[in-house]
């Protein structure tokens, strides 16, 4: 067993007005299996990036562990995949790189391609591999789940059980559960480490922030209560203080020194009460401040003249006048939450682009309703530029309402002006689903909407989805999200 020591970490970029972390203190064994978590751009990449001392920073980080990181860099993506992954990798067999392919099911073939052909999937199963083979070193793995589908998940689920130690980013609910023993979260005012998997690292979360309203509220309440008592006996004192040299109405002289040792008394009862008001402020001044306010997301979908939208019968798509995968059926009405399943490769963002009207090559028919308003978020972010007041004038959305949907996904608003291509990947697809929620449509089709989006937006969307009903065609491999959301599902097999 070995430590990793963060003592009184403090970072900021060049130009910024916040720190990503002041005095952070926490120490991290390495047989543990952690799992980072936090909203997009509260430091975790950062974090990472720190412990390998990419970054000056103040304060001290002391390891004796060497690390590798998750996702390897690919400095020249026109090469054959095989020469990438020799140069990741200099003193591994090839055979043991087809062994590890094979792990992860994963045809390989695609050694023999080059690196900047292959999907985004595909991509990240060959980085894998890499990560398999290089050794036994601590592991710091960046969000490895993106594009990956089920099946592929449960290889990497399998594997991730048997290493010793690592920190693990991602999003995914269910790969957090089966994967971590440790949670390591990032909050607004701090970093927490607890024992445990994702689910108990939530149920605990609850506890201690209903705890916190329930004492928040108490202190609010004796505050109030302390500062009226507390003004009264002032009051009072003040007023007392005031006759000890004057006459009682009757004309009898007062007794200076019962009132003087009356009046002093209560103005050491109204300092107590000033001390106690003031402690119990104190105390509340350090609750709720790391209460997420999950504020509800809005979704006003279109009523529809018809019942079904789209309807597919037989349908296949073909590239290069081969069907990739077996003949599928389906009927898409008004209200449906559709989740189309399926490995990499077999044609799921094909489908969908089919749905949106590309011209795209099928046998069988497919029919799709009249004068229906589509709302699609792509999988791919690269061609987001300009401004968010420039998205939401093409878009023809309401800028404010827009705006809005992205405070409450976390964005913010210091954000509002900048350039979307400066954005992290993971504000860039809240951009994009900010943009579908807002506008209003018959139809949402989301291809892997939530690459790259934390938990907490996650289940914002989820609990909108719940709420307003939409009807949706979606690919998205969170097998939490597809059970709590999807009504149907079109599961695609691989043609033969």
């Amino acid at each position: 067993m070995s430590l990793i020591n963060i003592k009184n970490l403090t970072f900021e970029y060049e130009g910024s007005l916040t720190k990503v972390f002041e005095n952070v203190t926490f120490n991290i064994d390495t047989n543990w299996k952690l799992g980072l978590i936090g909203r997009n751009g509260k430091g975790k990449t950062t974090l990472l990036n720190l412990l390998q001392g990419k970054y000056k920073y103040q304060g001290t980080i002391s390891k004796n562990v060497e690390f590798d990181y998750f996702p390897f860099e690919v400095k020249d993506k026109n090469k054959m995949t095989i020469e990438i992954l020799n140069e990741l990798a200099p003193n591994v067999e090839d055979w043991e790189i087809i062994k590890e392919l094979n792990f992860l099911n994963t045809n390989v073939e695609i050694l023999y391609r080059n690196f900047n052909s292959l999907s985004g999937g595909e991509q990240v199963k060959v980085l894998l591999a890499t990560l398999f083979i290089k050794g036994n070193n601590f592991l710091l793995i960046d969000e490895p789940t993106n594009h990956l589908d089920a099946e592929t998940k449960e290889s990497l689920i399998k594997y991730l059980t048997k290493k010793k130690g690592f920190i693990l980013v991602s999003h995914d609910r269910n790969f957090l559960d089966k994967v971590v023993d440790h949670i390591i979260a990032i909050n607004n005012t701090n970093i927490e480490i607890q024992k445990g998997n994702f689910s108990s690292w939530q149920e605990n979360r609850k506890r201690q922030n209903n705890f916190e309203m329930v004492k928040n509220q108490k202190l609010k309440n004796d505050i109030e209560r302390l500062e009226k008592a507390s003004h009264n006996t002032t009051n009072w004192s003040n007023k007392v203080e005031k006759t000890k040299k004057g006459t009682l109405n009757s004309g009898s002289k007062i007794d200076t020194g019962y009132v003087g040792h009356k009046s002093a008394k209560m103005m050491k009862r109204s300092k107590a009460m000033e001390k106690r008001i003031n402690k119990a402020i104190e105390q509340k001044a350090t609750l709720l401040n790391n209460i997420e306010n999950n504020e509800t997301l809005t979704i006003k979908p279109l009523l529809s003249k018809k019942k079904m939208l789209v309807s597919a019968d037989n349908l296949q798509i073909k590239y290069n006048k081969k069907t990739i995968f077996n003949k599928i059926s389906f009927e898409i009405n008004e209200g449906d939450r559709v989740a189309i399943t399926g490995k990499n490769g077999v044609g799921k963002s094909s489908l969908l682009k089919l749905i949106l009207g590309n011209d795209i090559q099928y046998n069988g028919e497919l029919r799709i309703a009249n004068g229906l308003k589509i709302s699609y978020v792509s999988q791919d972010t690269d061609n987001l530029k300009g401004t968010l007041k420039q998205i939401a004038k093409t878009s023809k959305i309401d800028e404010g309402i827009f705006k809005a949907m992205l405070v409450k996904m976390g964005v913010p608003n210091t954000e509002f002006e900048k350039d979307i291509s400066s954005f992290s990947e993971g504000q860039k697809k809240k951009v994009l689903l900010a943009k579908s929620i807002t506008e209003q449509a018959n139809l949402y089709v989301w291809d892997e909407p939530f690459n790259y989006i934390d938990i907490l937006t996650r289940v914002q969307i989820e609990e909108a989805i719940l709420k307003y009903k939409p009807t949706l065609i979606f690919v998205e491999h969170d097998k939490t999200f597809v059970k709590n959301t999807a009504t149907k599902t079109i599961d695609l097999k691989k043609q033969k």
